[in-house]
């Protein structure tokens, strides 16, 4: 099941620029399912199934969003940078832990107490940079003891729940559950075409690992998978993000208004024919909100025809994303499906 999979990769650990441990999950999995694995100079894990000279790139990021160690003080009070789009109130009294020399270390990010800011700090809330992190340390050379240093890596100490109706919450779903996605679709797959599957690094700092890999591969075309805002909760309008949760896949049209990636139209017509041929619920989104790796890939060379295929998450950017699995069970389902036939380019 799908669960399992993404249980074990939501809990994993890997900021941007610190895969590892993401990556060696993916090549687990994979291990006698593809032809070829293998990784390239920027970090992208690479899966290939070999087939005809039409070739797919599927990509899905392996990266998630955290923190990085940027000064130890005498006290042993650790300040950090955050790596990606954290929304700083969310940061606040969250458990980290860090990925050091020697291992695992549990710290607490703290901040300016409630009880003592004035009205004015209140209103503005305490922002990333007046925050730090406590260890238990008493000075800094306690902290380098444990095996911290300057560019250690942090991520969030949460781990994977089931809630109600076949719906799960956990930290890092963007984008373990593209990851998901695509390490069960290429276990099942049977596509008579080349397909790469590129788990990439580095997306939620500027889309890098997607970049420089579809200039490597140079697919007829690509697809991301990733996931999306829904608008089916209180404090957001339908009108601004139309997906729901629960109601299928979500192909993209348009992201972050048509300044990230305006998707190829043939891709939508086979994906959407797809969909409807085996009767799979999907959605379809013009989005104004944030891009994906599709971004990065359909600029690429001469261009090369993209669009996404994602999951419908909750409070995306949080240690608490939602999603329901049985969007994640269909979307590989339309990926194993799709890739029977070609897109009409």
């Amino acid at each position: 099941m799908v669960k399992e999979l993404l249980k074990k990769l939501s809990n994993a650990h890997g900021v941007s620029g610190s895969e590892g441990s993401v990556y060696d999950i993916i090549k687990r999995e994979l291990k006698g399912s593809v032809d070829e694995i293998r990784e390239d100079t920027m970090g992208n894990l690479v899966a290939i199934k070999k087939g005809d000279k039409f070739s797919v790139m599927l990509a899905a990021h392996m990266d998630e969003i955290g923190l990085m160690v940027k000064y130890i003080d005498d006290k042993g009070f650790i300040r950090f940078i955050t790596l990606g789009g954290w929304y700083a109130p969310t940061l606040y009294n969250q458990r980290v832990i860090f990925h050091g020399l020697k291992g695992q270390v549990f710290g607490v990010i703290g901040g300016k107490p409630p009880h003592m800011m004035d009205e004015e700090e209140r209103k503005k809330g305490v922002k990333a940079d007046d925050m730090f992190v406590d260890v238990g340390a008493k000075n800094a050379d306690e902290v380098s003891e444990l095996g911290i240093e300057v560019g250690t890596p942090v991520t969030i100490d949460r781990e994977f729940t089931e809630l109600a109706n076949g719906r799960v919450t956990g930290k890092a779903f963007d984008n373990r559950a593209g990851v998901a996605m695509l390490i069960k679709a290429m276990k099942m797959m049977k596509s008579p075409h080349t397909v790469y599957a590129v788990f990439t690094v580095q997306e939620e700092v500027g889309l890098k690992g997607a970049r420089t890999s579809s200039f490597t591969l140079d697919p007829d075309c690509a697809i991301a998978t990733d996931v999306t805002i829904p608008g089916d909760h209180p404090g957001i309008d339908k009108k601004d993000a139309n997906i729901e949760m629960g109601k299928g896949p979500v192909i993209t049209i348009v992201d972050a208004g048509g300044r990230g990636l305006i998707a190829s139209r043939p891709l939508i017509a086979w994906l959407s024919g797809t969909a409807k041929k085996n009767e799979i619920p999907v959605q379809l989104e013009v989005g104004s909100g944030g891009t994906t790796d599709a971004t990065a890939i359909h600029l690429t060379k001469g261009g090369i025809p993209s669009t996404t295929i994602s999951i419908a998450t909750r409070y995306i950017h949080s240690p608490v994303e939602v999603l329901d699995l049985e969007d994640v069970e269909n979307g590989v389902r339309l990926i194993v499906e799709s890739l029977k036939s070609r897109p009409k380019l």
